[in-house]
């Protein structure tokens, strides 16, 4: 038995699948911490996993108000968010994974927590970055996801050089993390890549993603394993009576939904989502997530859920109308229905350009430009395209003989022997 920690931060999206994966750890005999955001407390706690807090809150920084300038792309709120809080934050983040750290047998973090690589070097442990996105690993089959647009291409040398800019992430934070480093024994200074350079290390990489949505590419390092999906053992799950009453008022309706985002002009969005609805005659189950909507007053043919199982809810619509975040991507696949993709930022518009190219969801329509007219044309297509029908089950059927979290387990499992 070994004393894992696992470091993540962000959104539900990134604490989720590690949680699944301790889960899995545990059930291989060893001691799990999970380090996560405080705000994520009882939901790790509620799973049966020791926790651990990183103070690090995403929906405080993206509700601020150079959070909200930024998200509606104002380059100069970007400096003042980075020196004003996520400075600060990062500052916290390093300090409290150290402390989460003490003791640990292994190691395994999320590439945003920074510290990951660093905590490797010092306690010199077995390690592994865990990543939701093929972010770590360079290859010429596509550019760097998250910082480049999937559509981008300038050729296979391009792509390959891209991933050099992973790196440069972590430039506006290498003072700090070069004190921090003198604070816990390290020499300041340090190199590499930021994530999968621990020293003279080069550590390997967990992708919790399926094959059959993005084959690994032939090109590839040996360390770099995609596993299949890390799920949540599901639980039972009973809807409350308003929502009984909708799903059985009609035909199925439509997930509409963009999770941890947030929108500079909710109520404008919100507008053209309804008046897409309305077009297509789809009626909708709207989530208002972390703002990106507002779904306080909804017309008849839309009601309002919150918090609710995708595994659950997902098989039982015609479709999932959602910004492409990984989780929510995942979860749509799985369920075997197809999707209307409206990404926002940073790893979302590649899971929304492999939707389309899986043939299960129309083209992307990117969310800072939608509108009804388009909006409504998607719908149609997600919800009356047999093709698009058929082709999600296939899939589907594919991802349920996959067992993401014991590949994981397993793969750890060859190193911590």
């Amino acid at each position: 038995m070994s004393r894992i920690v696992i470091l993540t931060v962000g959104t539900r999206g990134d604490v989720q699948p590690y949680a699944a994966l301790a889960l899995g750890l545990q059930r291989a005999g060893h001691d799990v911490t999970l380090a996560a955001p405080l705000n994520f407390r009882a939901f790790v706690e509620n799973q049966g996993i020791r926790f651990a807090p990183l103070r690090a809150d995403y929906l405080e920084l993206a509700s601020s108000a150079e959070g909200k300038r930024t998200l509606g792309g104002d380059p100069r709120s970007l400096s003042r968010l980075l020196r004003e809080q996520v400075v600060p934050a990062v500052e916290r983040i390093l300090e409290d994974a150290w402390a989460a750290a003490h003791g640990a047998q292994a190691l395994v973090f999320h590439p945003k927590v920074l510290a990951g690589p660093h905590l490797a070097e010092r306690l010199n442990v077995p390690a592994f970055a865990a990543a939701t996105v093929p972010m770590l690993s360079p290859t010429t089959a596509f550019p760097l996801p998250g910082l480049l647009p999937p559509t981008l291409r300038l050729g296979a040398a391009f792509n390959r050089h891209s991933y050099r800019l992973l790196g440069a992430a972590s430039w506006p934070f290498r003072k700090v993390i070069a004190r921090w480093r003198e604070r816990i024994g390290l020499p300041a200074a340090f190199g590499g890549d930021g994530v999968r350079d621990a020293g003279a290390r080069r550590l390997p990489v967990l992708y919790c993603y399926s094959a059959t949505v993005v084959p690994r590419p032939s090109d590839w390092d040996t360390g770099s394993t995609v596993t299949g999906y890390w799920n949540l053992p599901s639980e039972p799950f009973s809807p409350g009576p308003d929502l009984v009453r909708f799903l059985e008022a009609g035909p199925p309706p439509v997930y509409l939904g963009f999770g941890s985002m947030t929108h500079p002009d909710p109520v404008r969005l919100t507008h053209e989502v309804l008046a897409a609805l309305e077009t297509a005659g789809v009626r909708a189950l709207i989530s208002g997530g972390w703002g990106a909507l507002d779904a306080r007053s909804l017309p008849d043919f839309a009601q309002r859920v919150d918090n609710l199982p995708h595994e659950w809810l997902f098989p039982r619509l015609a479709a999932a109308v959602h910004h492409g975040g990984m989780g929510t991507t995942a979860a749509a696949l799985q369920a075997g229905i197809p999707m209307v993709v409206c990404p926002f930022a940073t790893d979302q518009p590649f899971w929304a350009e492999r939707a389309y190219r899986l043939g299960v969801a129309p083209r992307p329509l990117p969310a800072r430009r939608l509108r009804a007219q388009e909006l409504a044309r998607a719908l149609e297509v997600a919800t009356g395209s047999d093709a698009l029908r058929l082709r999600s089950r296939e899939i589907a059927e594919r991802l349920r003989l996959e067992d993401g979290v014991r590949c994981a387990v397993a793969e750890m499992t060859r190193s911590l022997v």
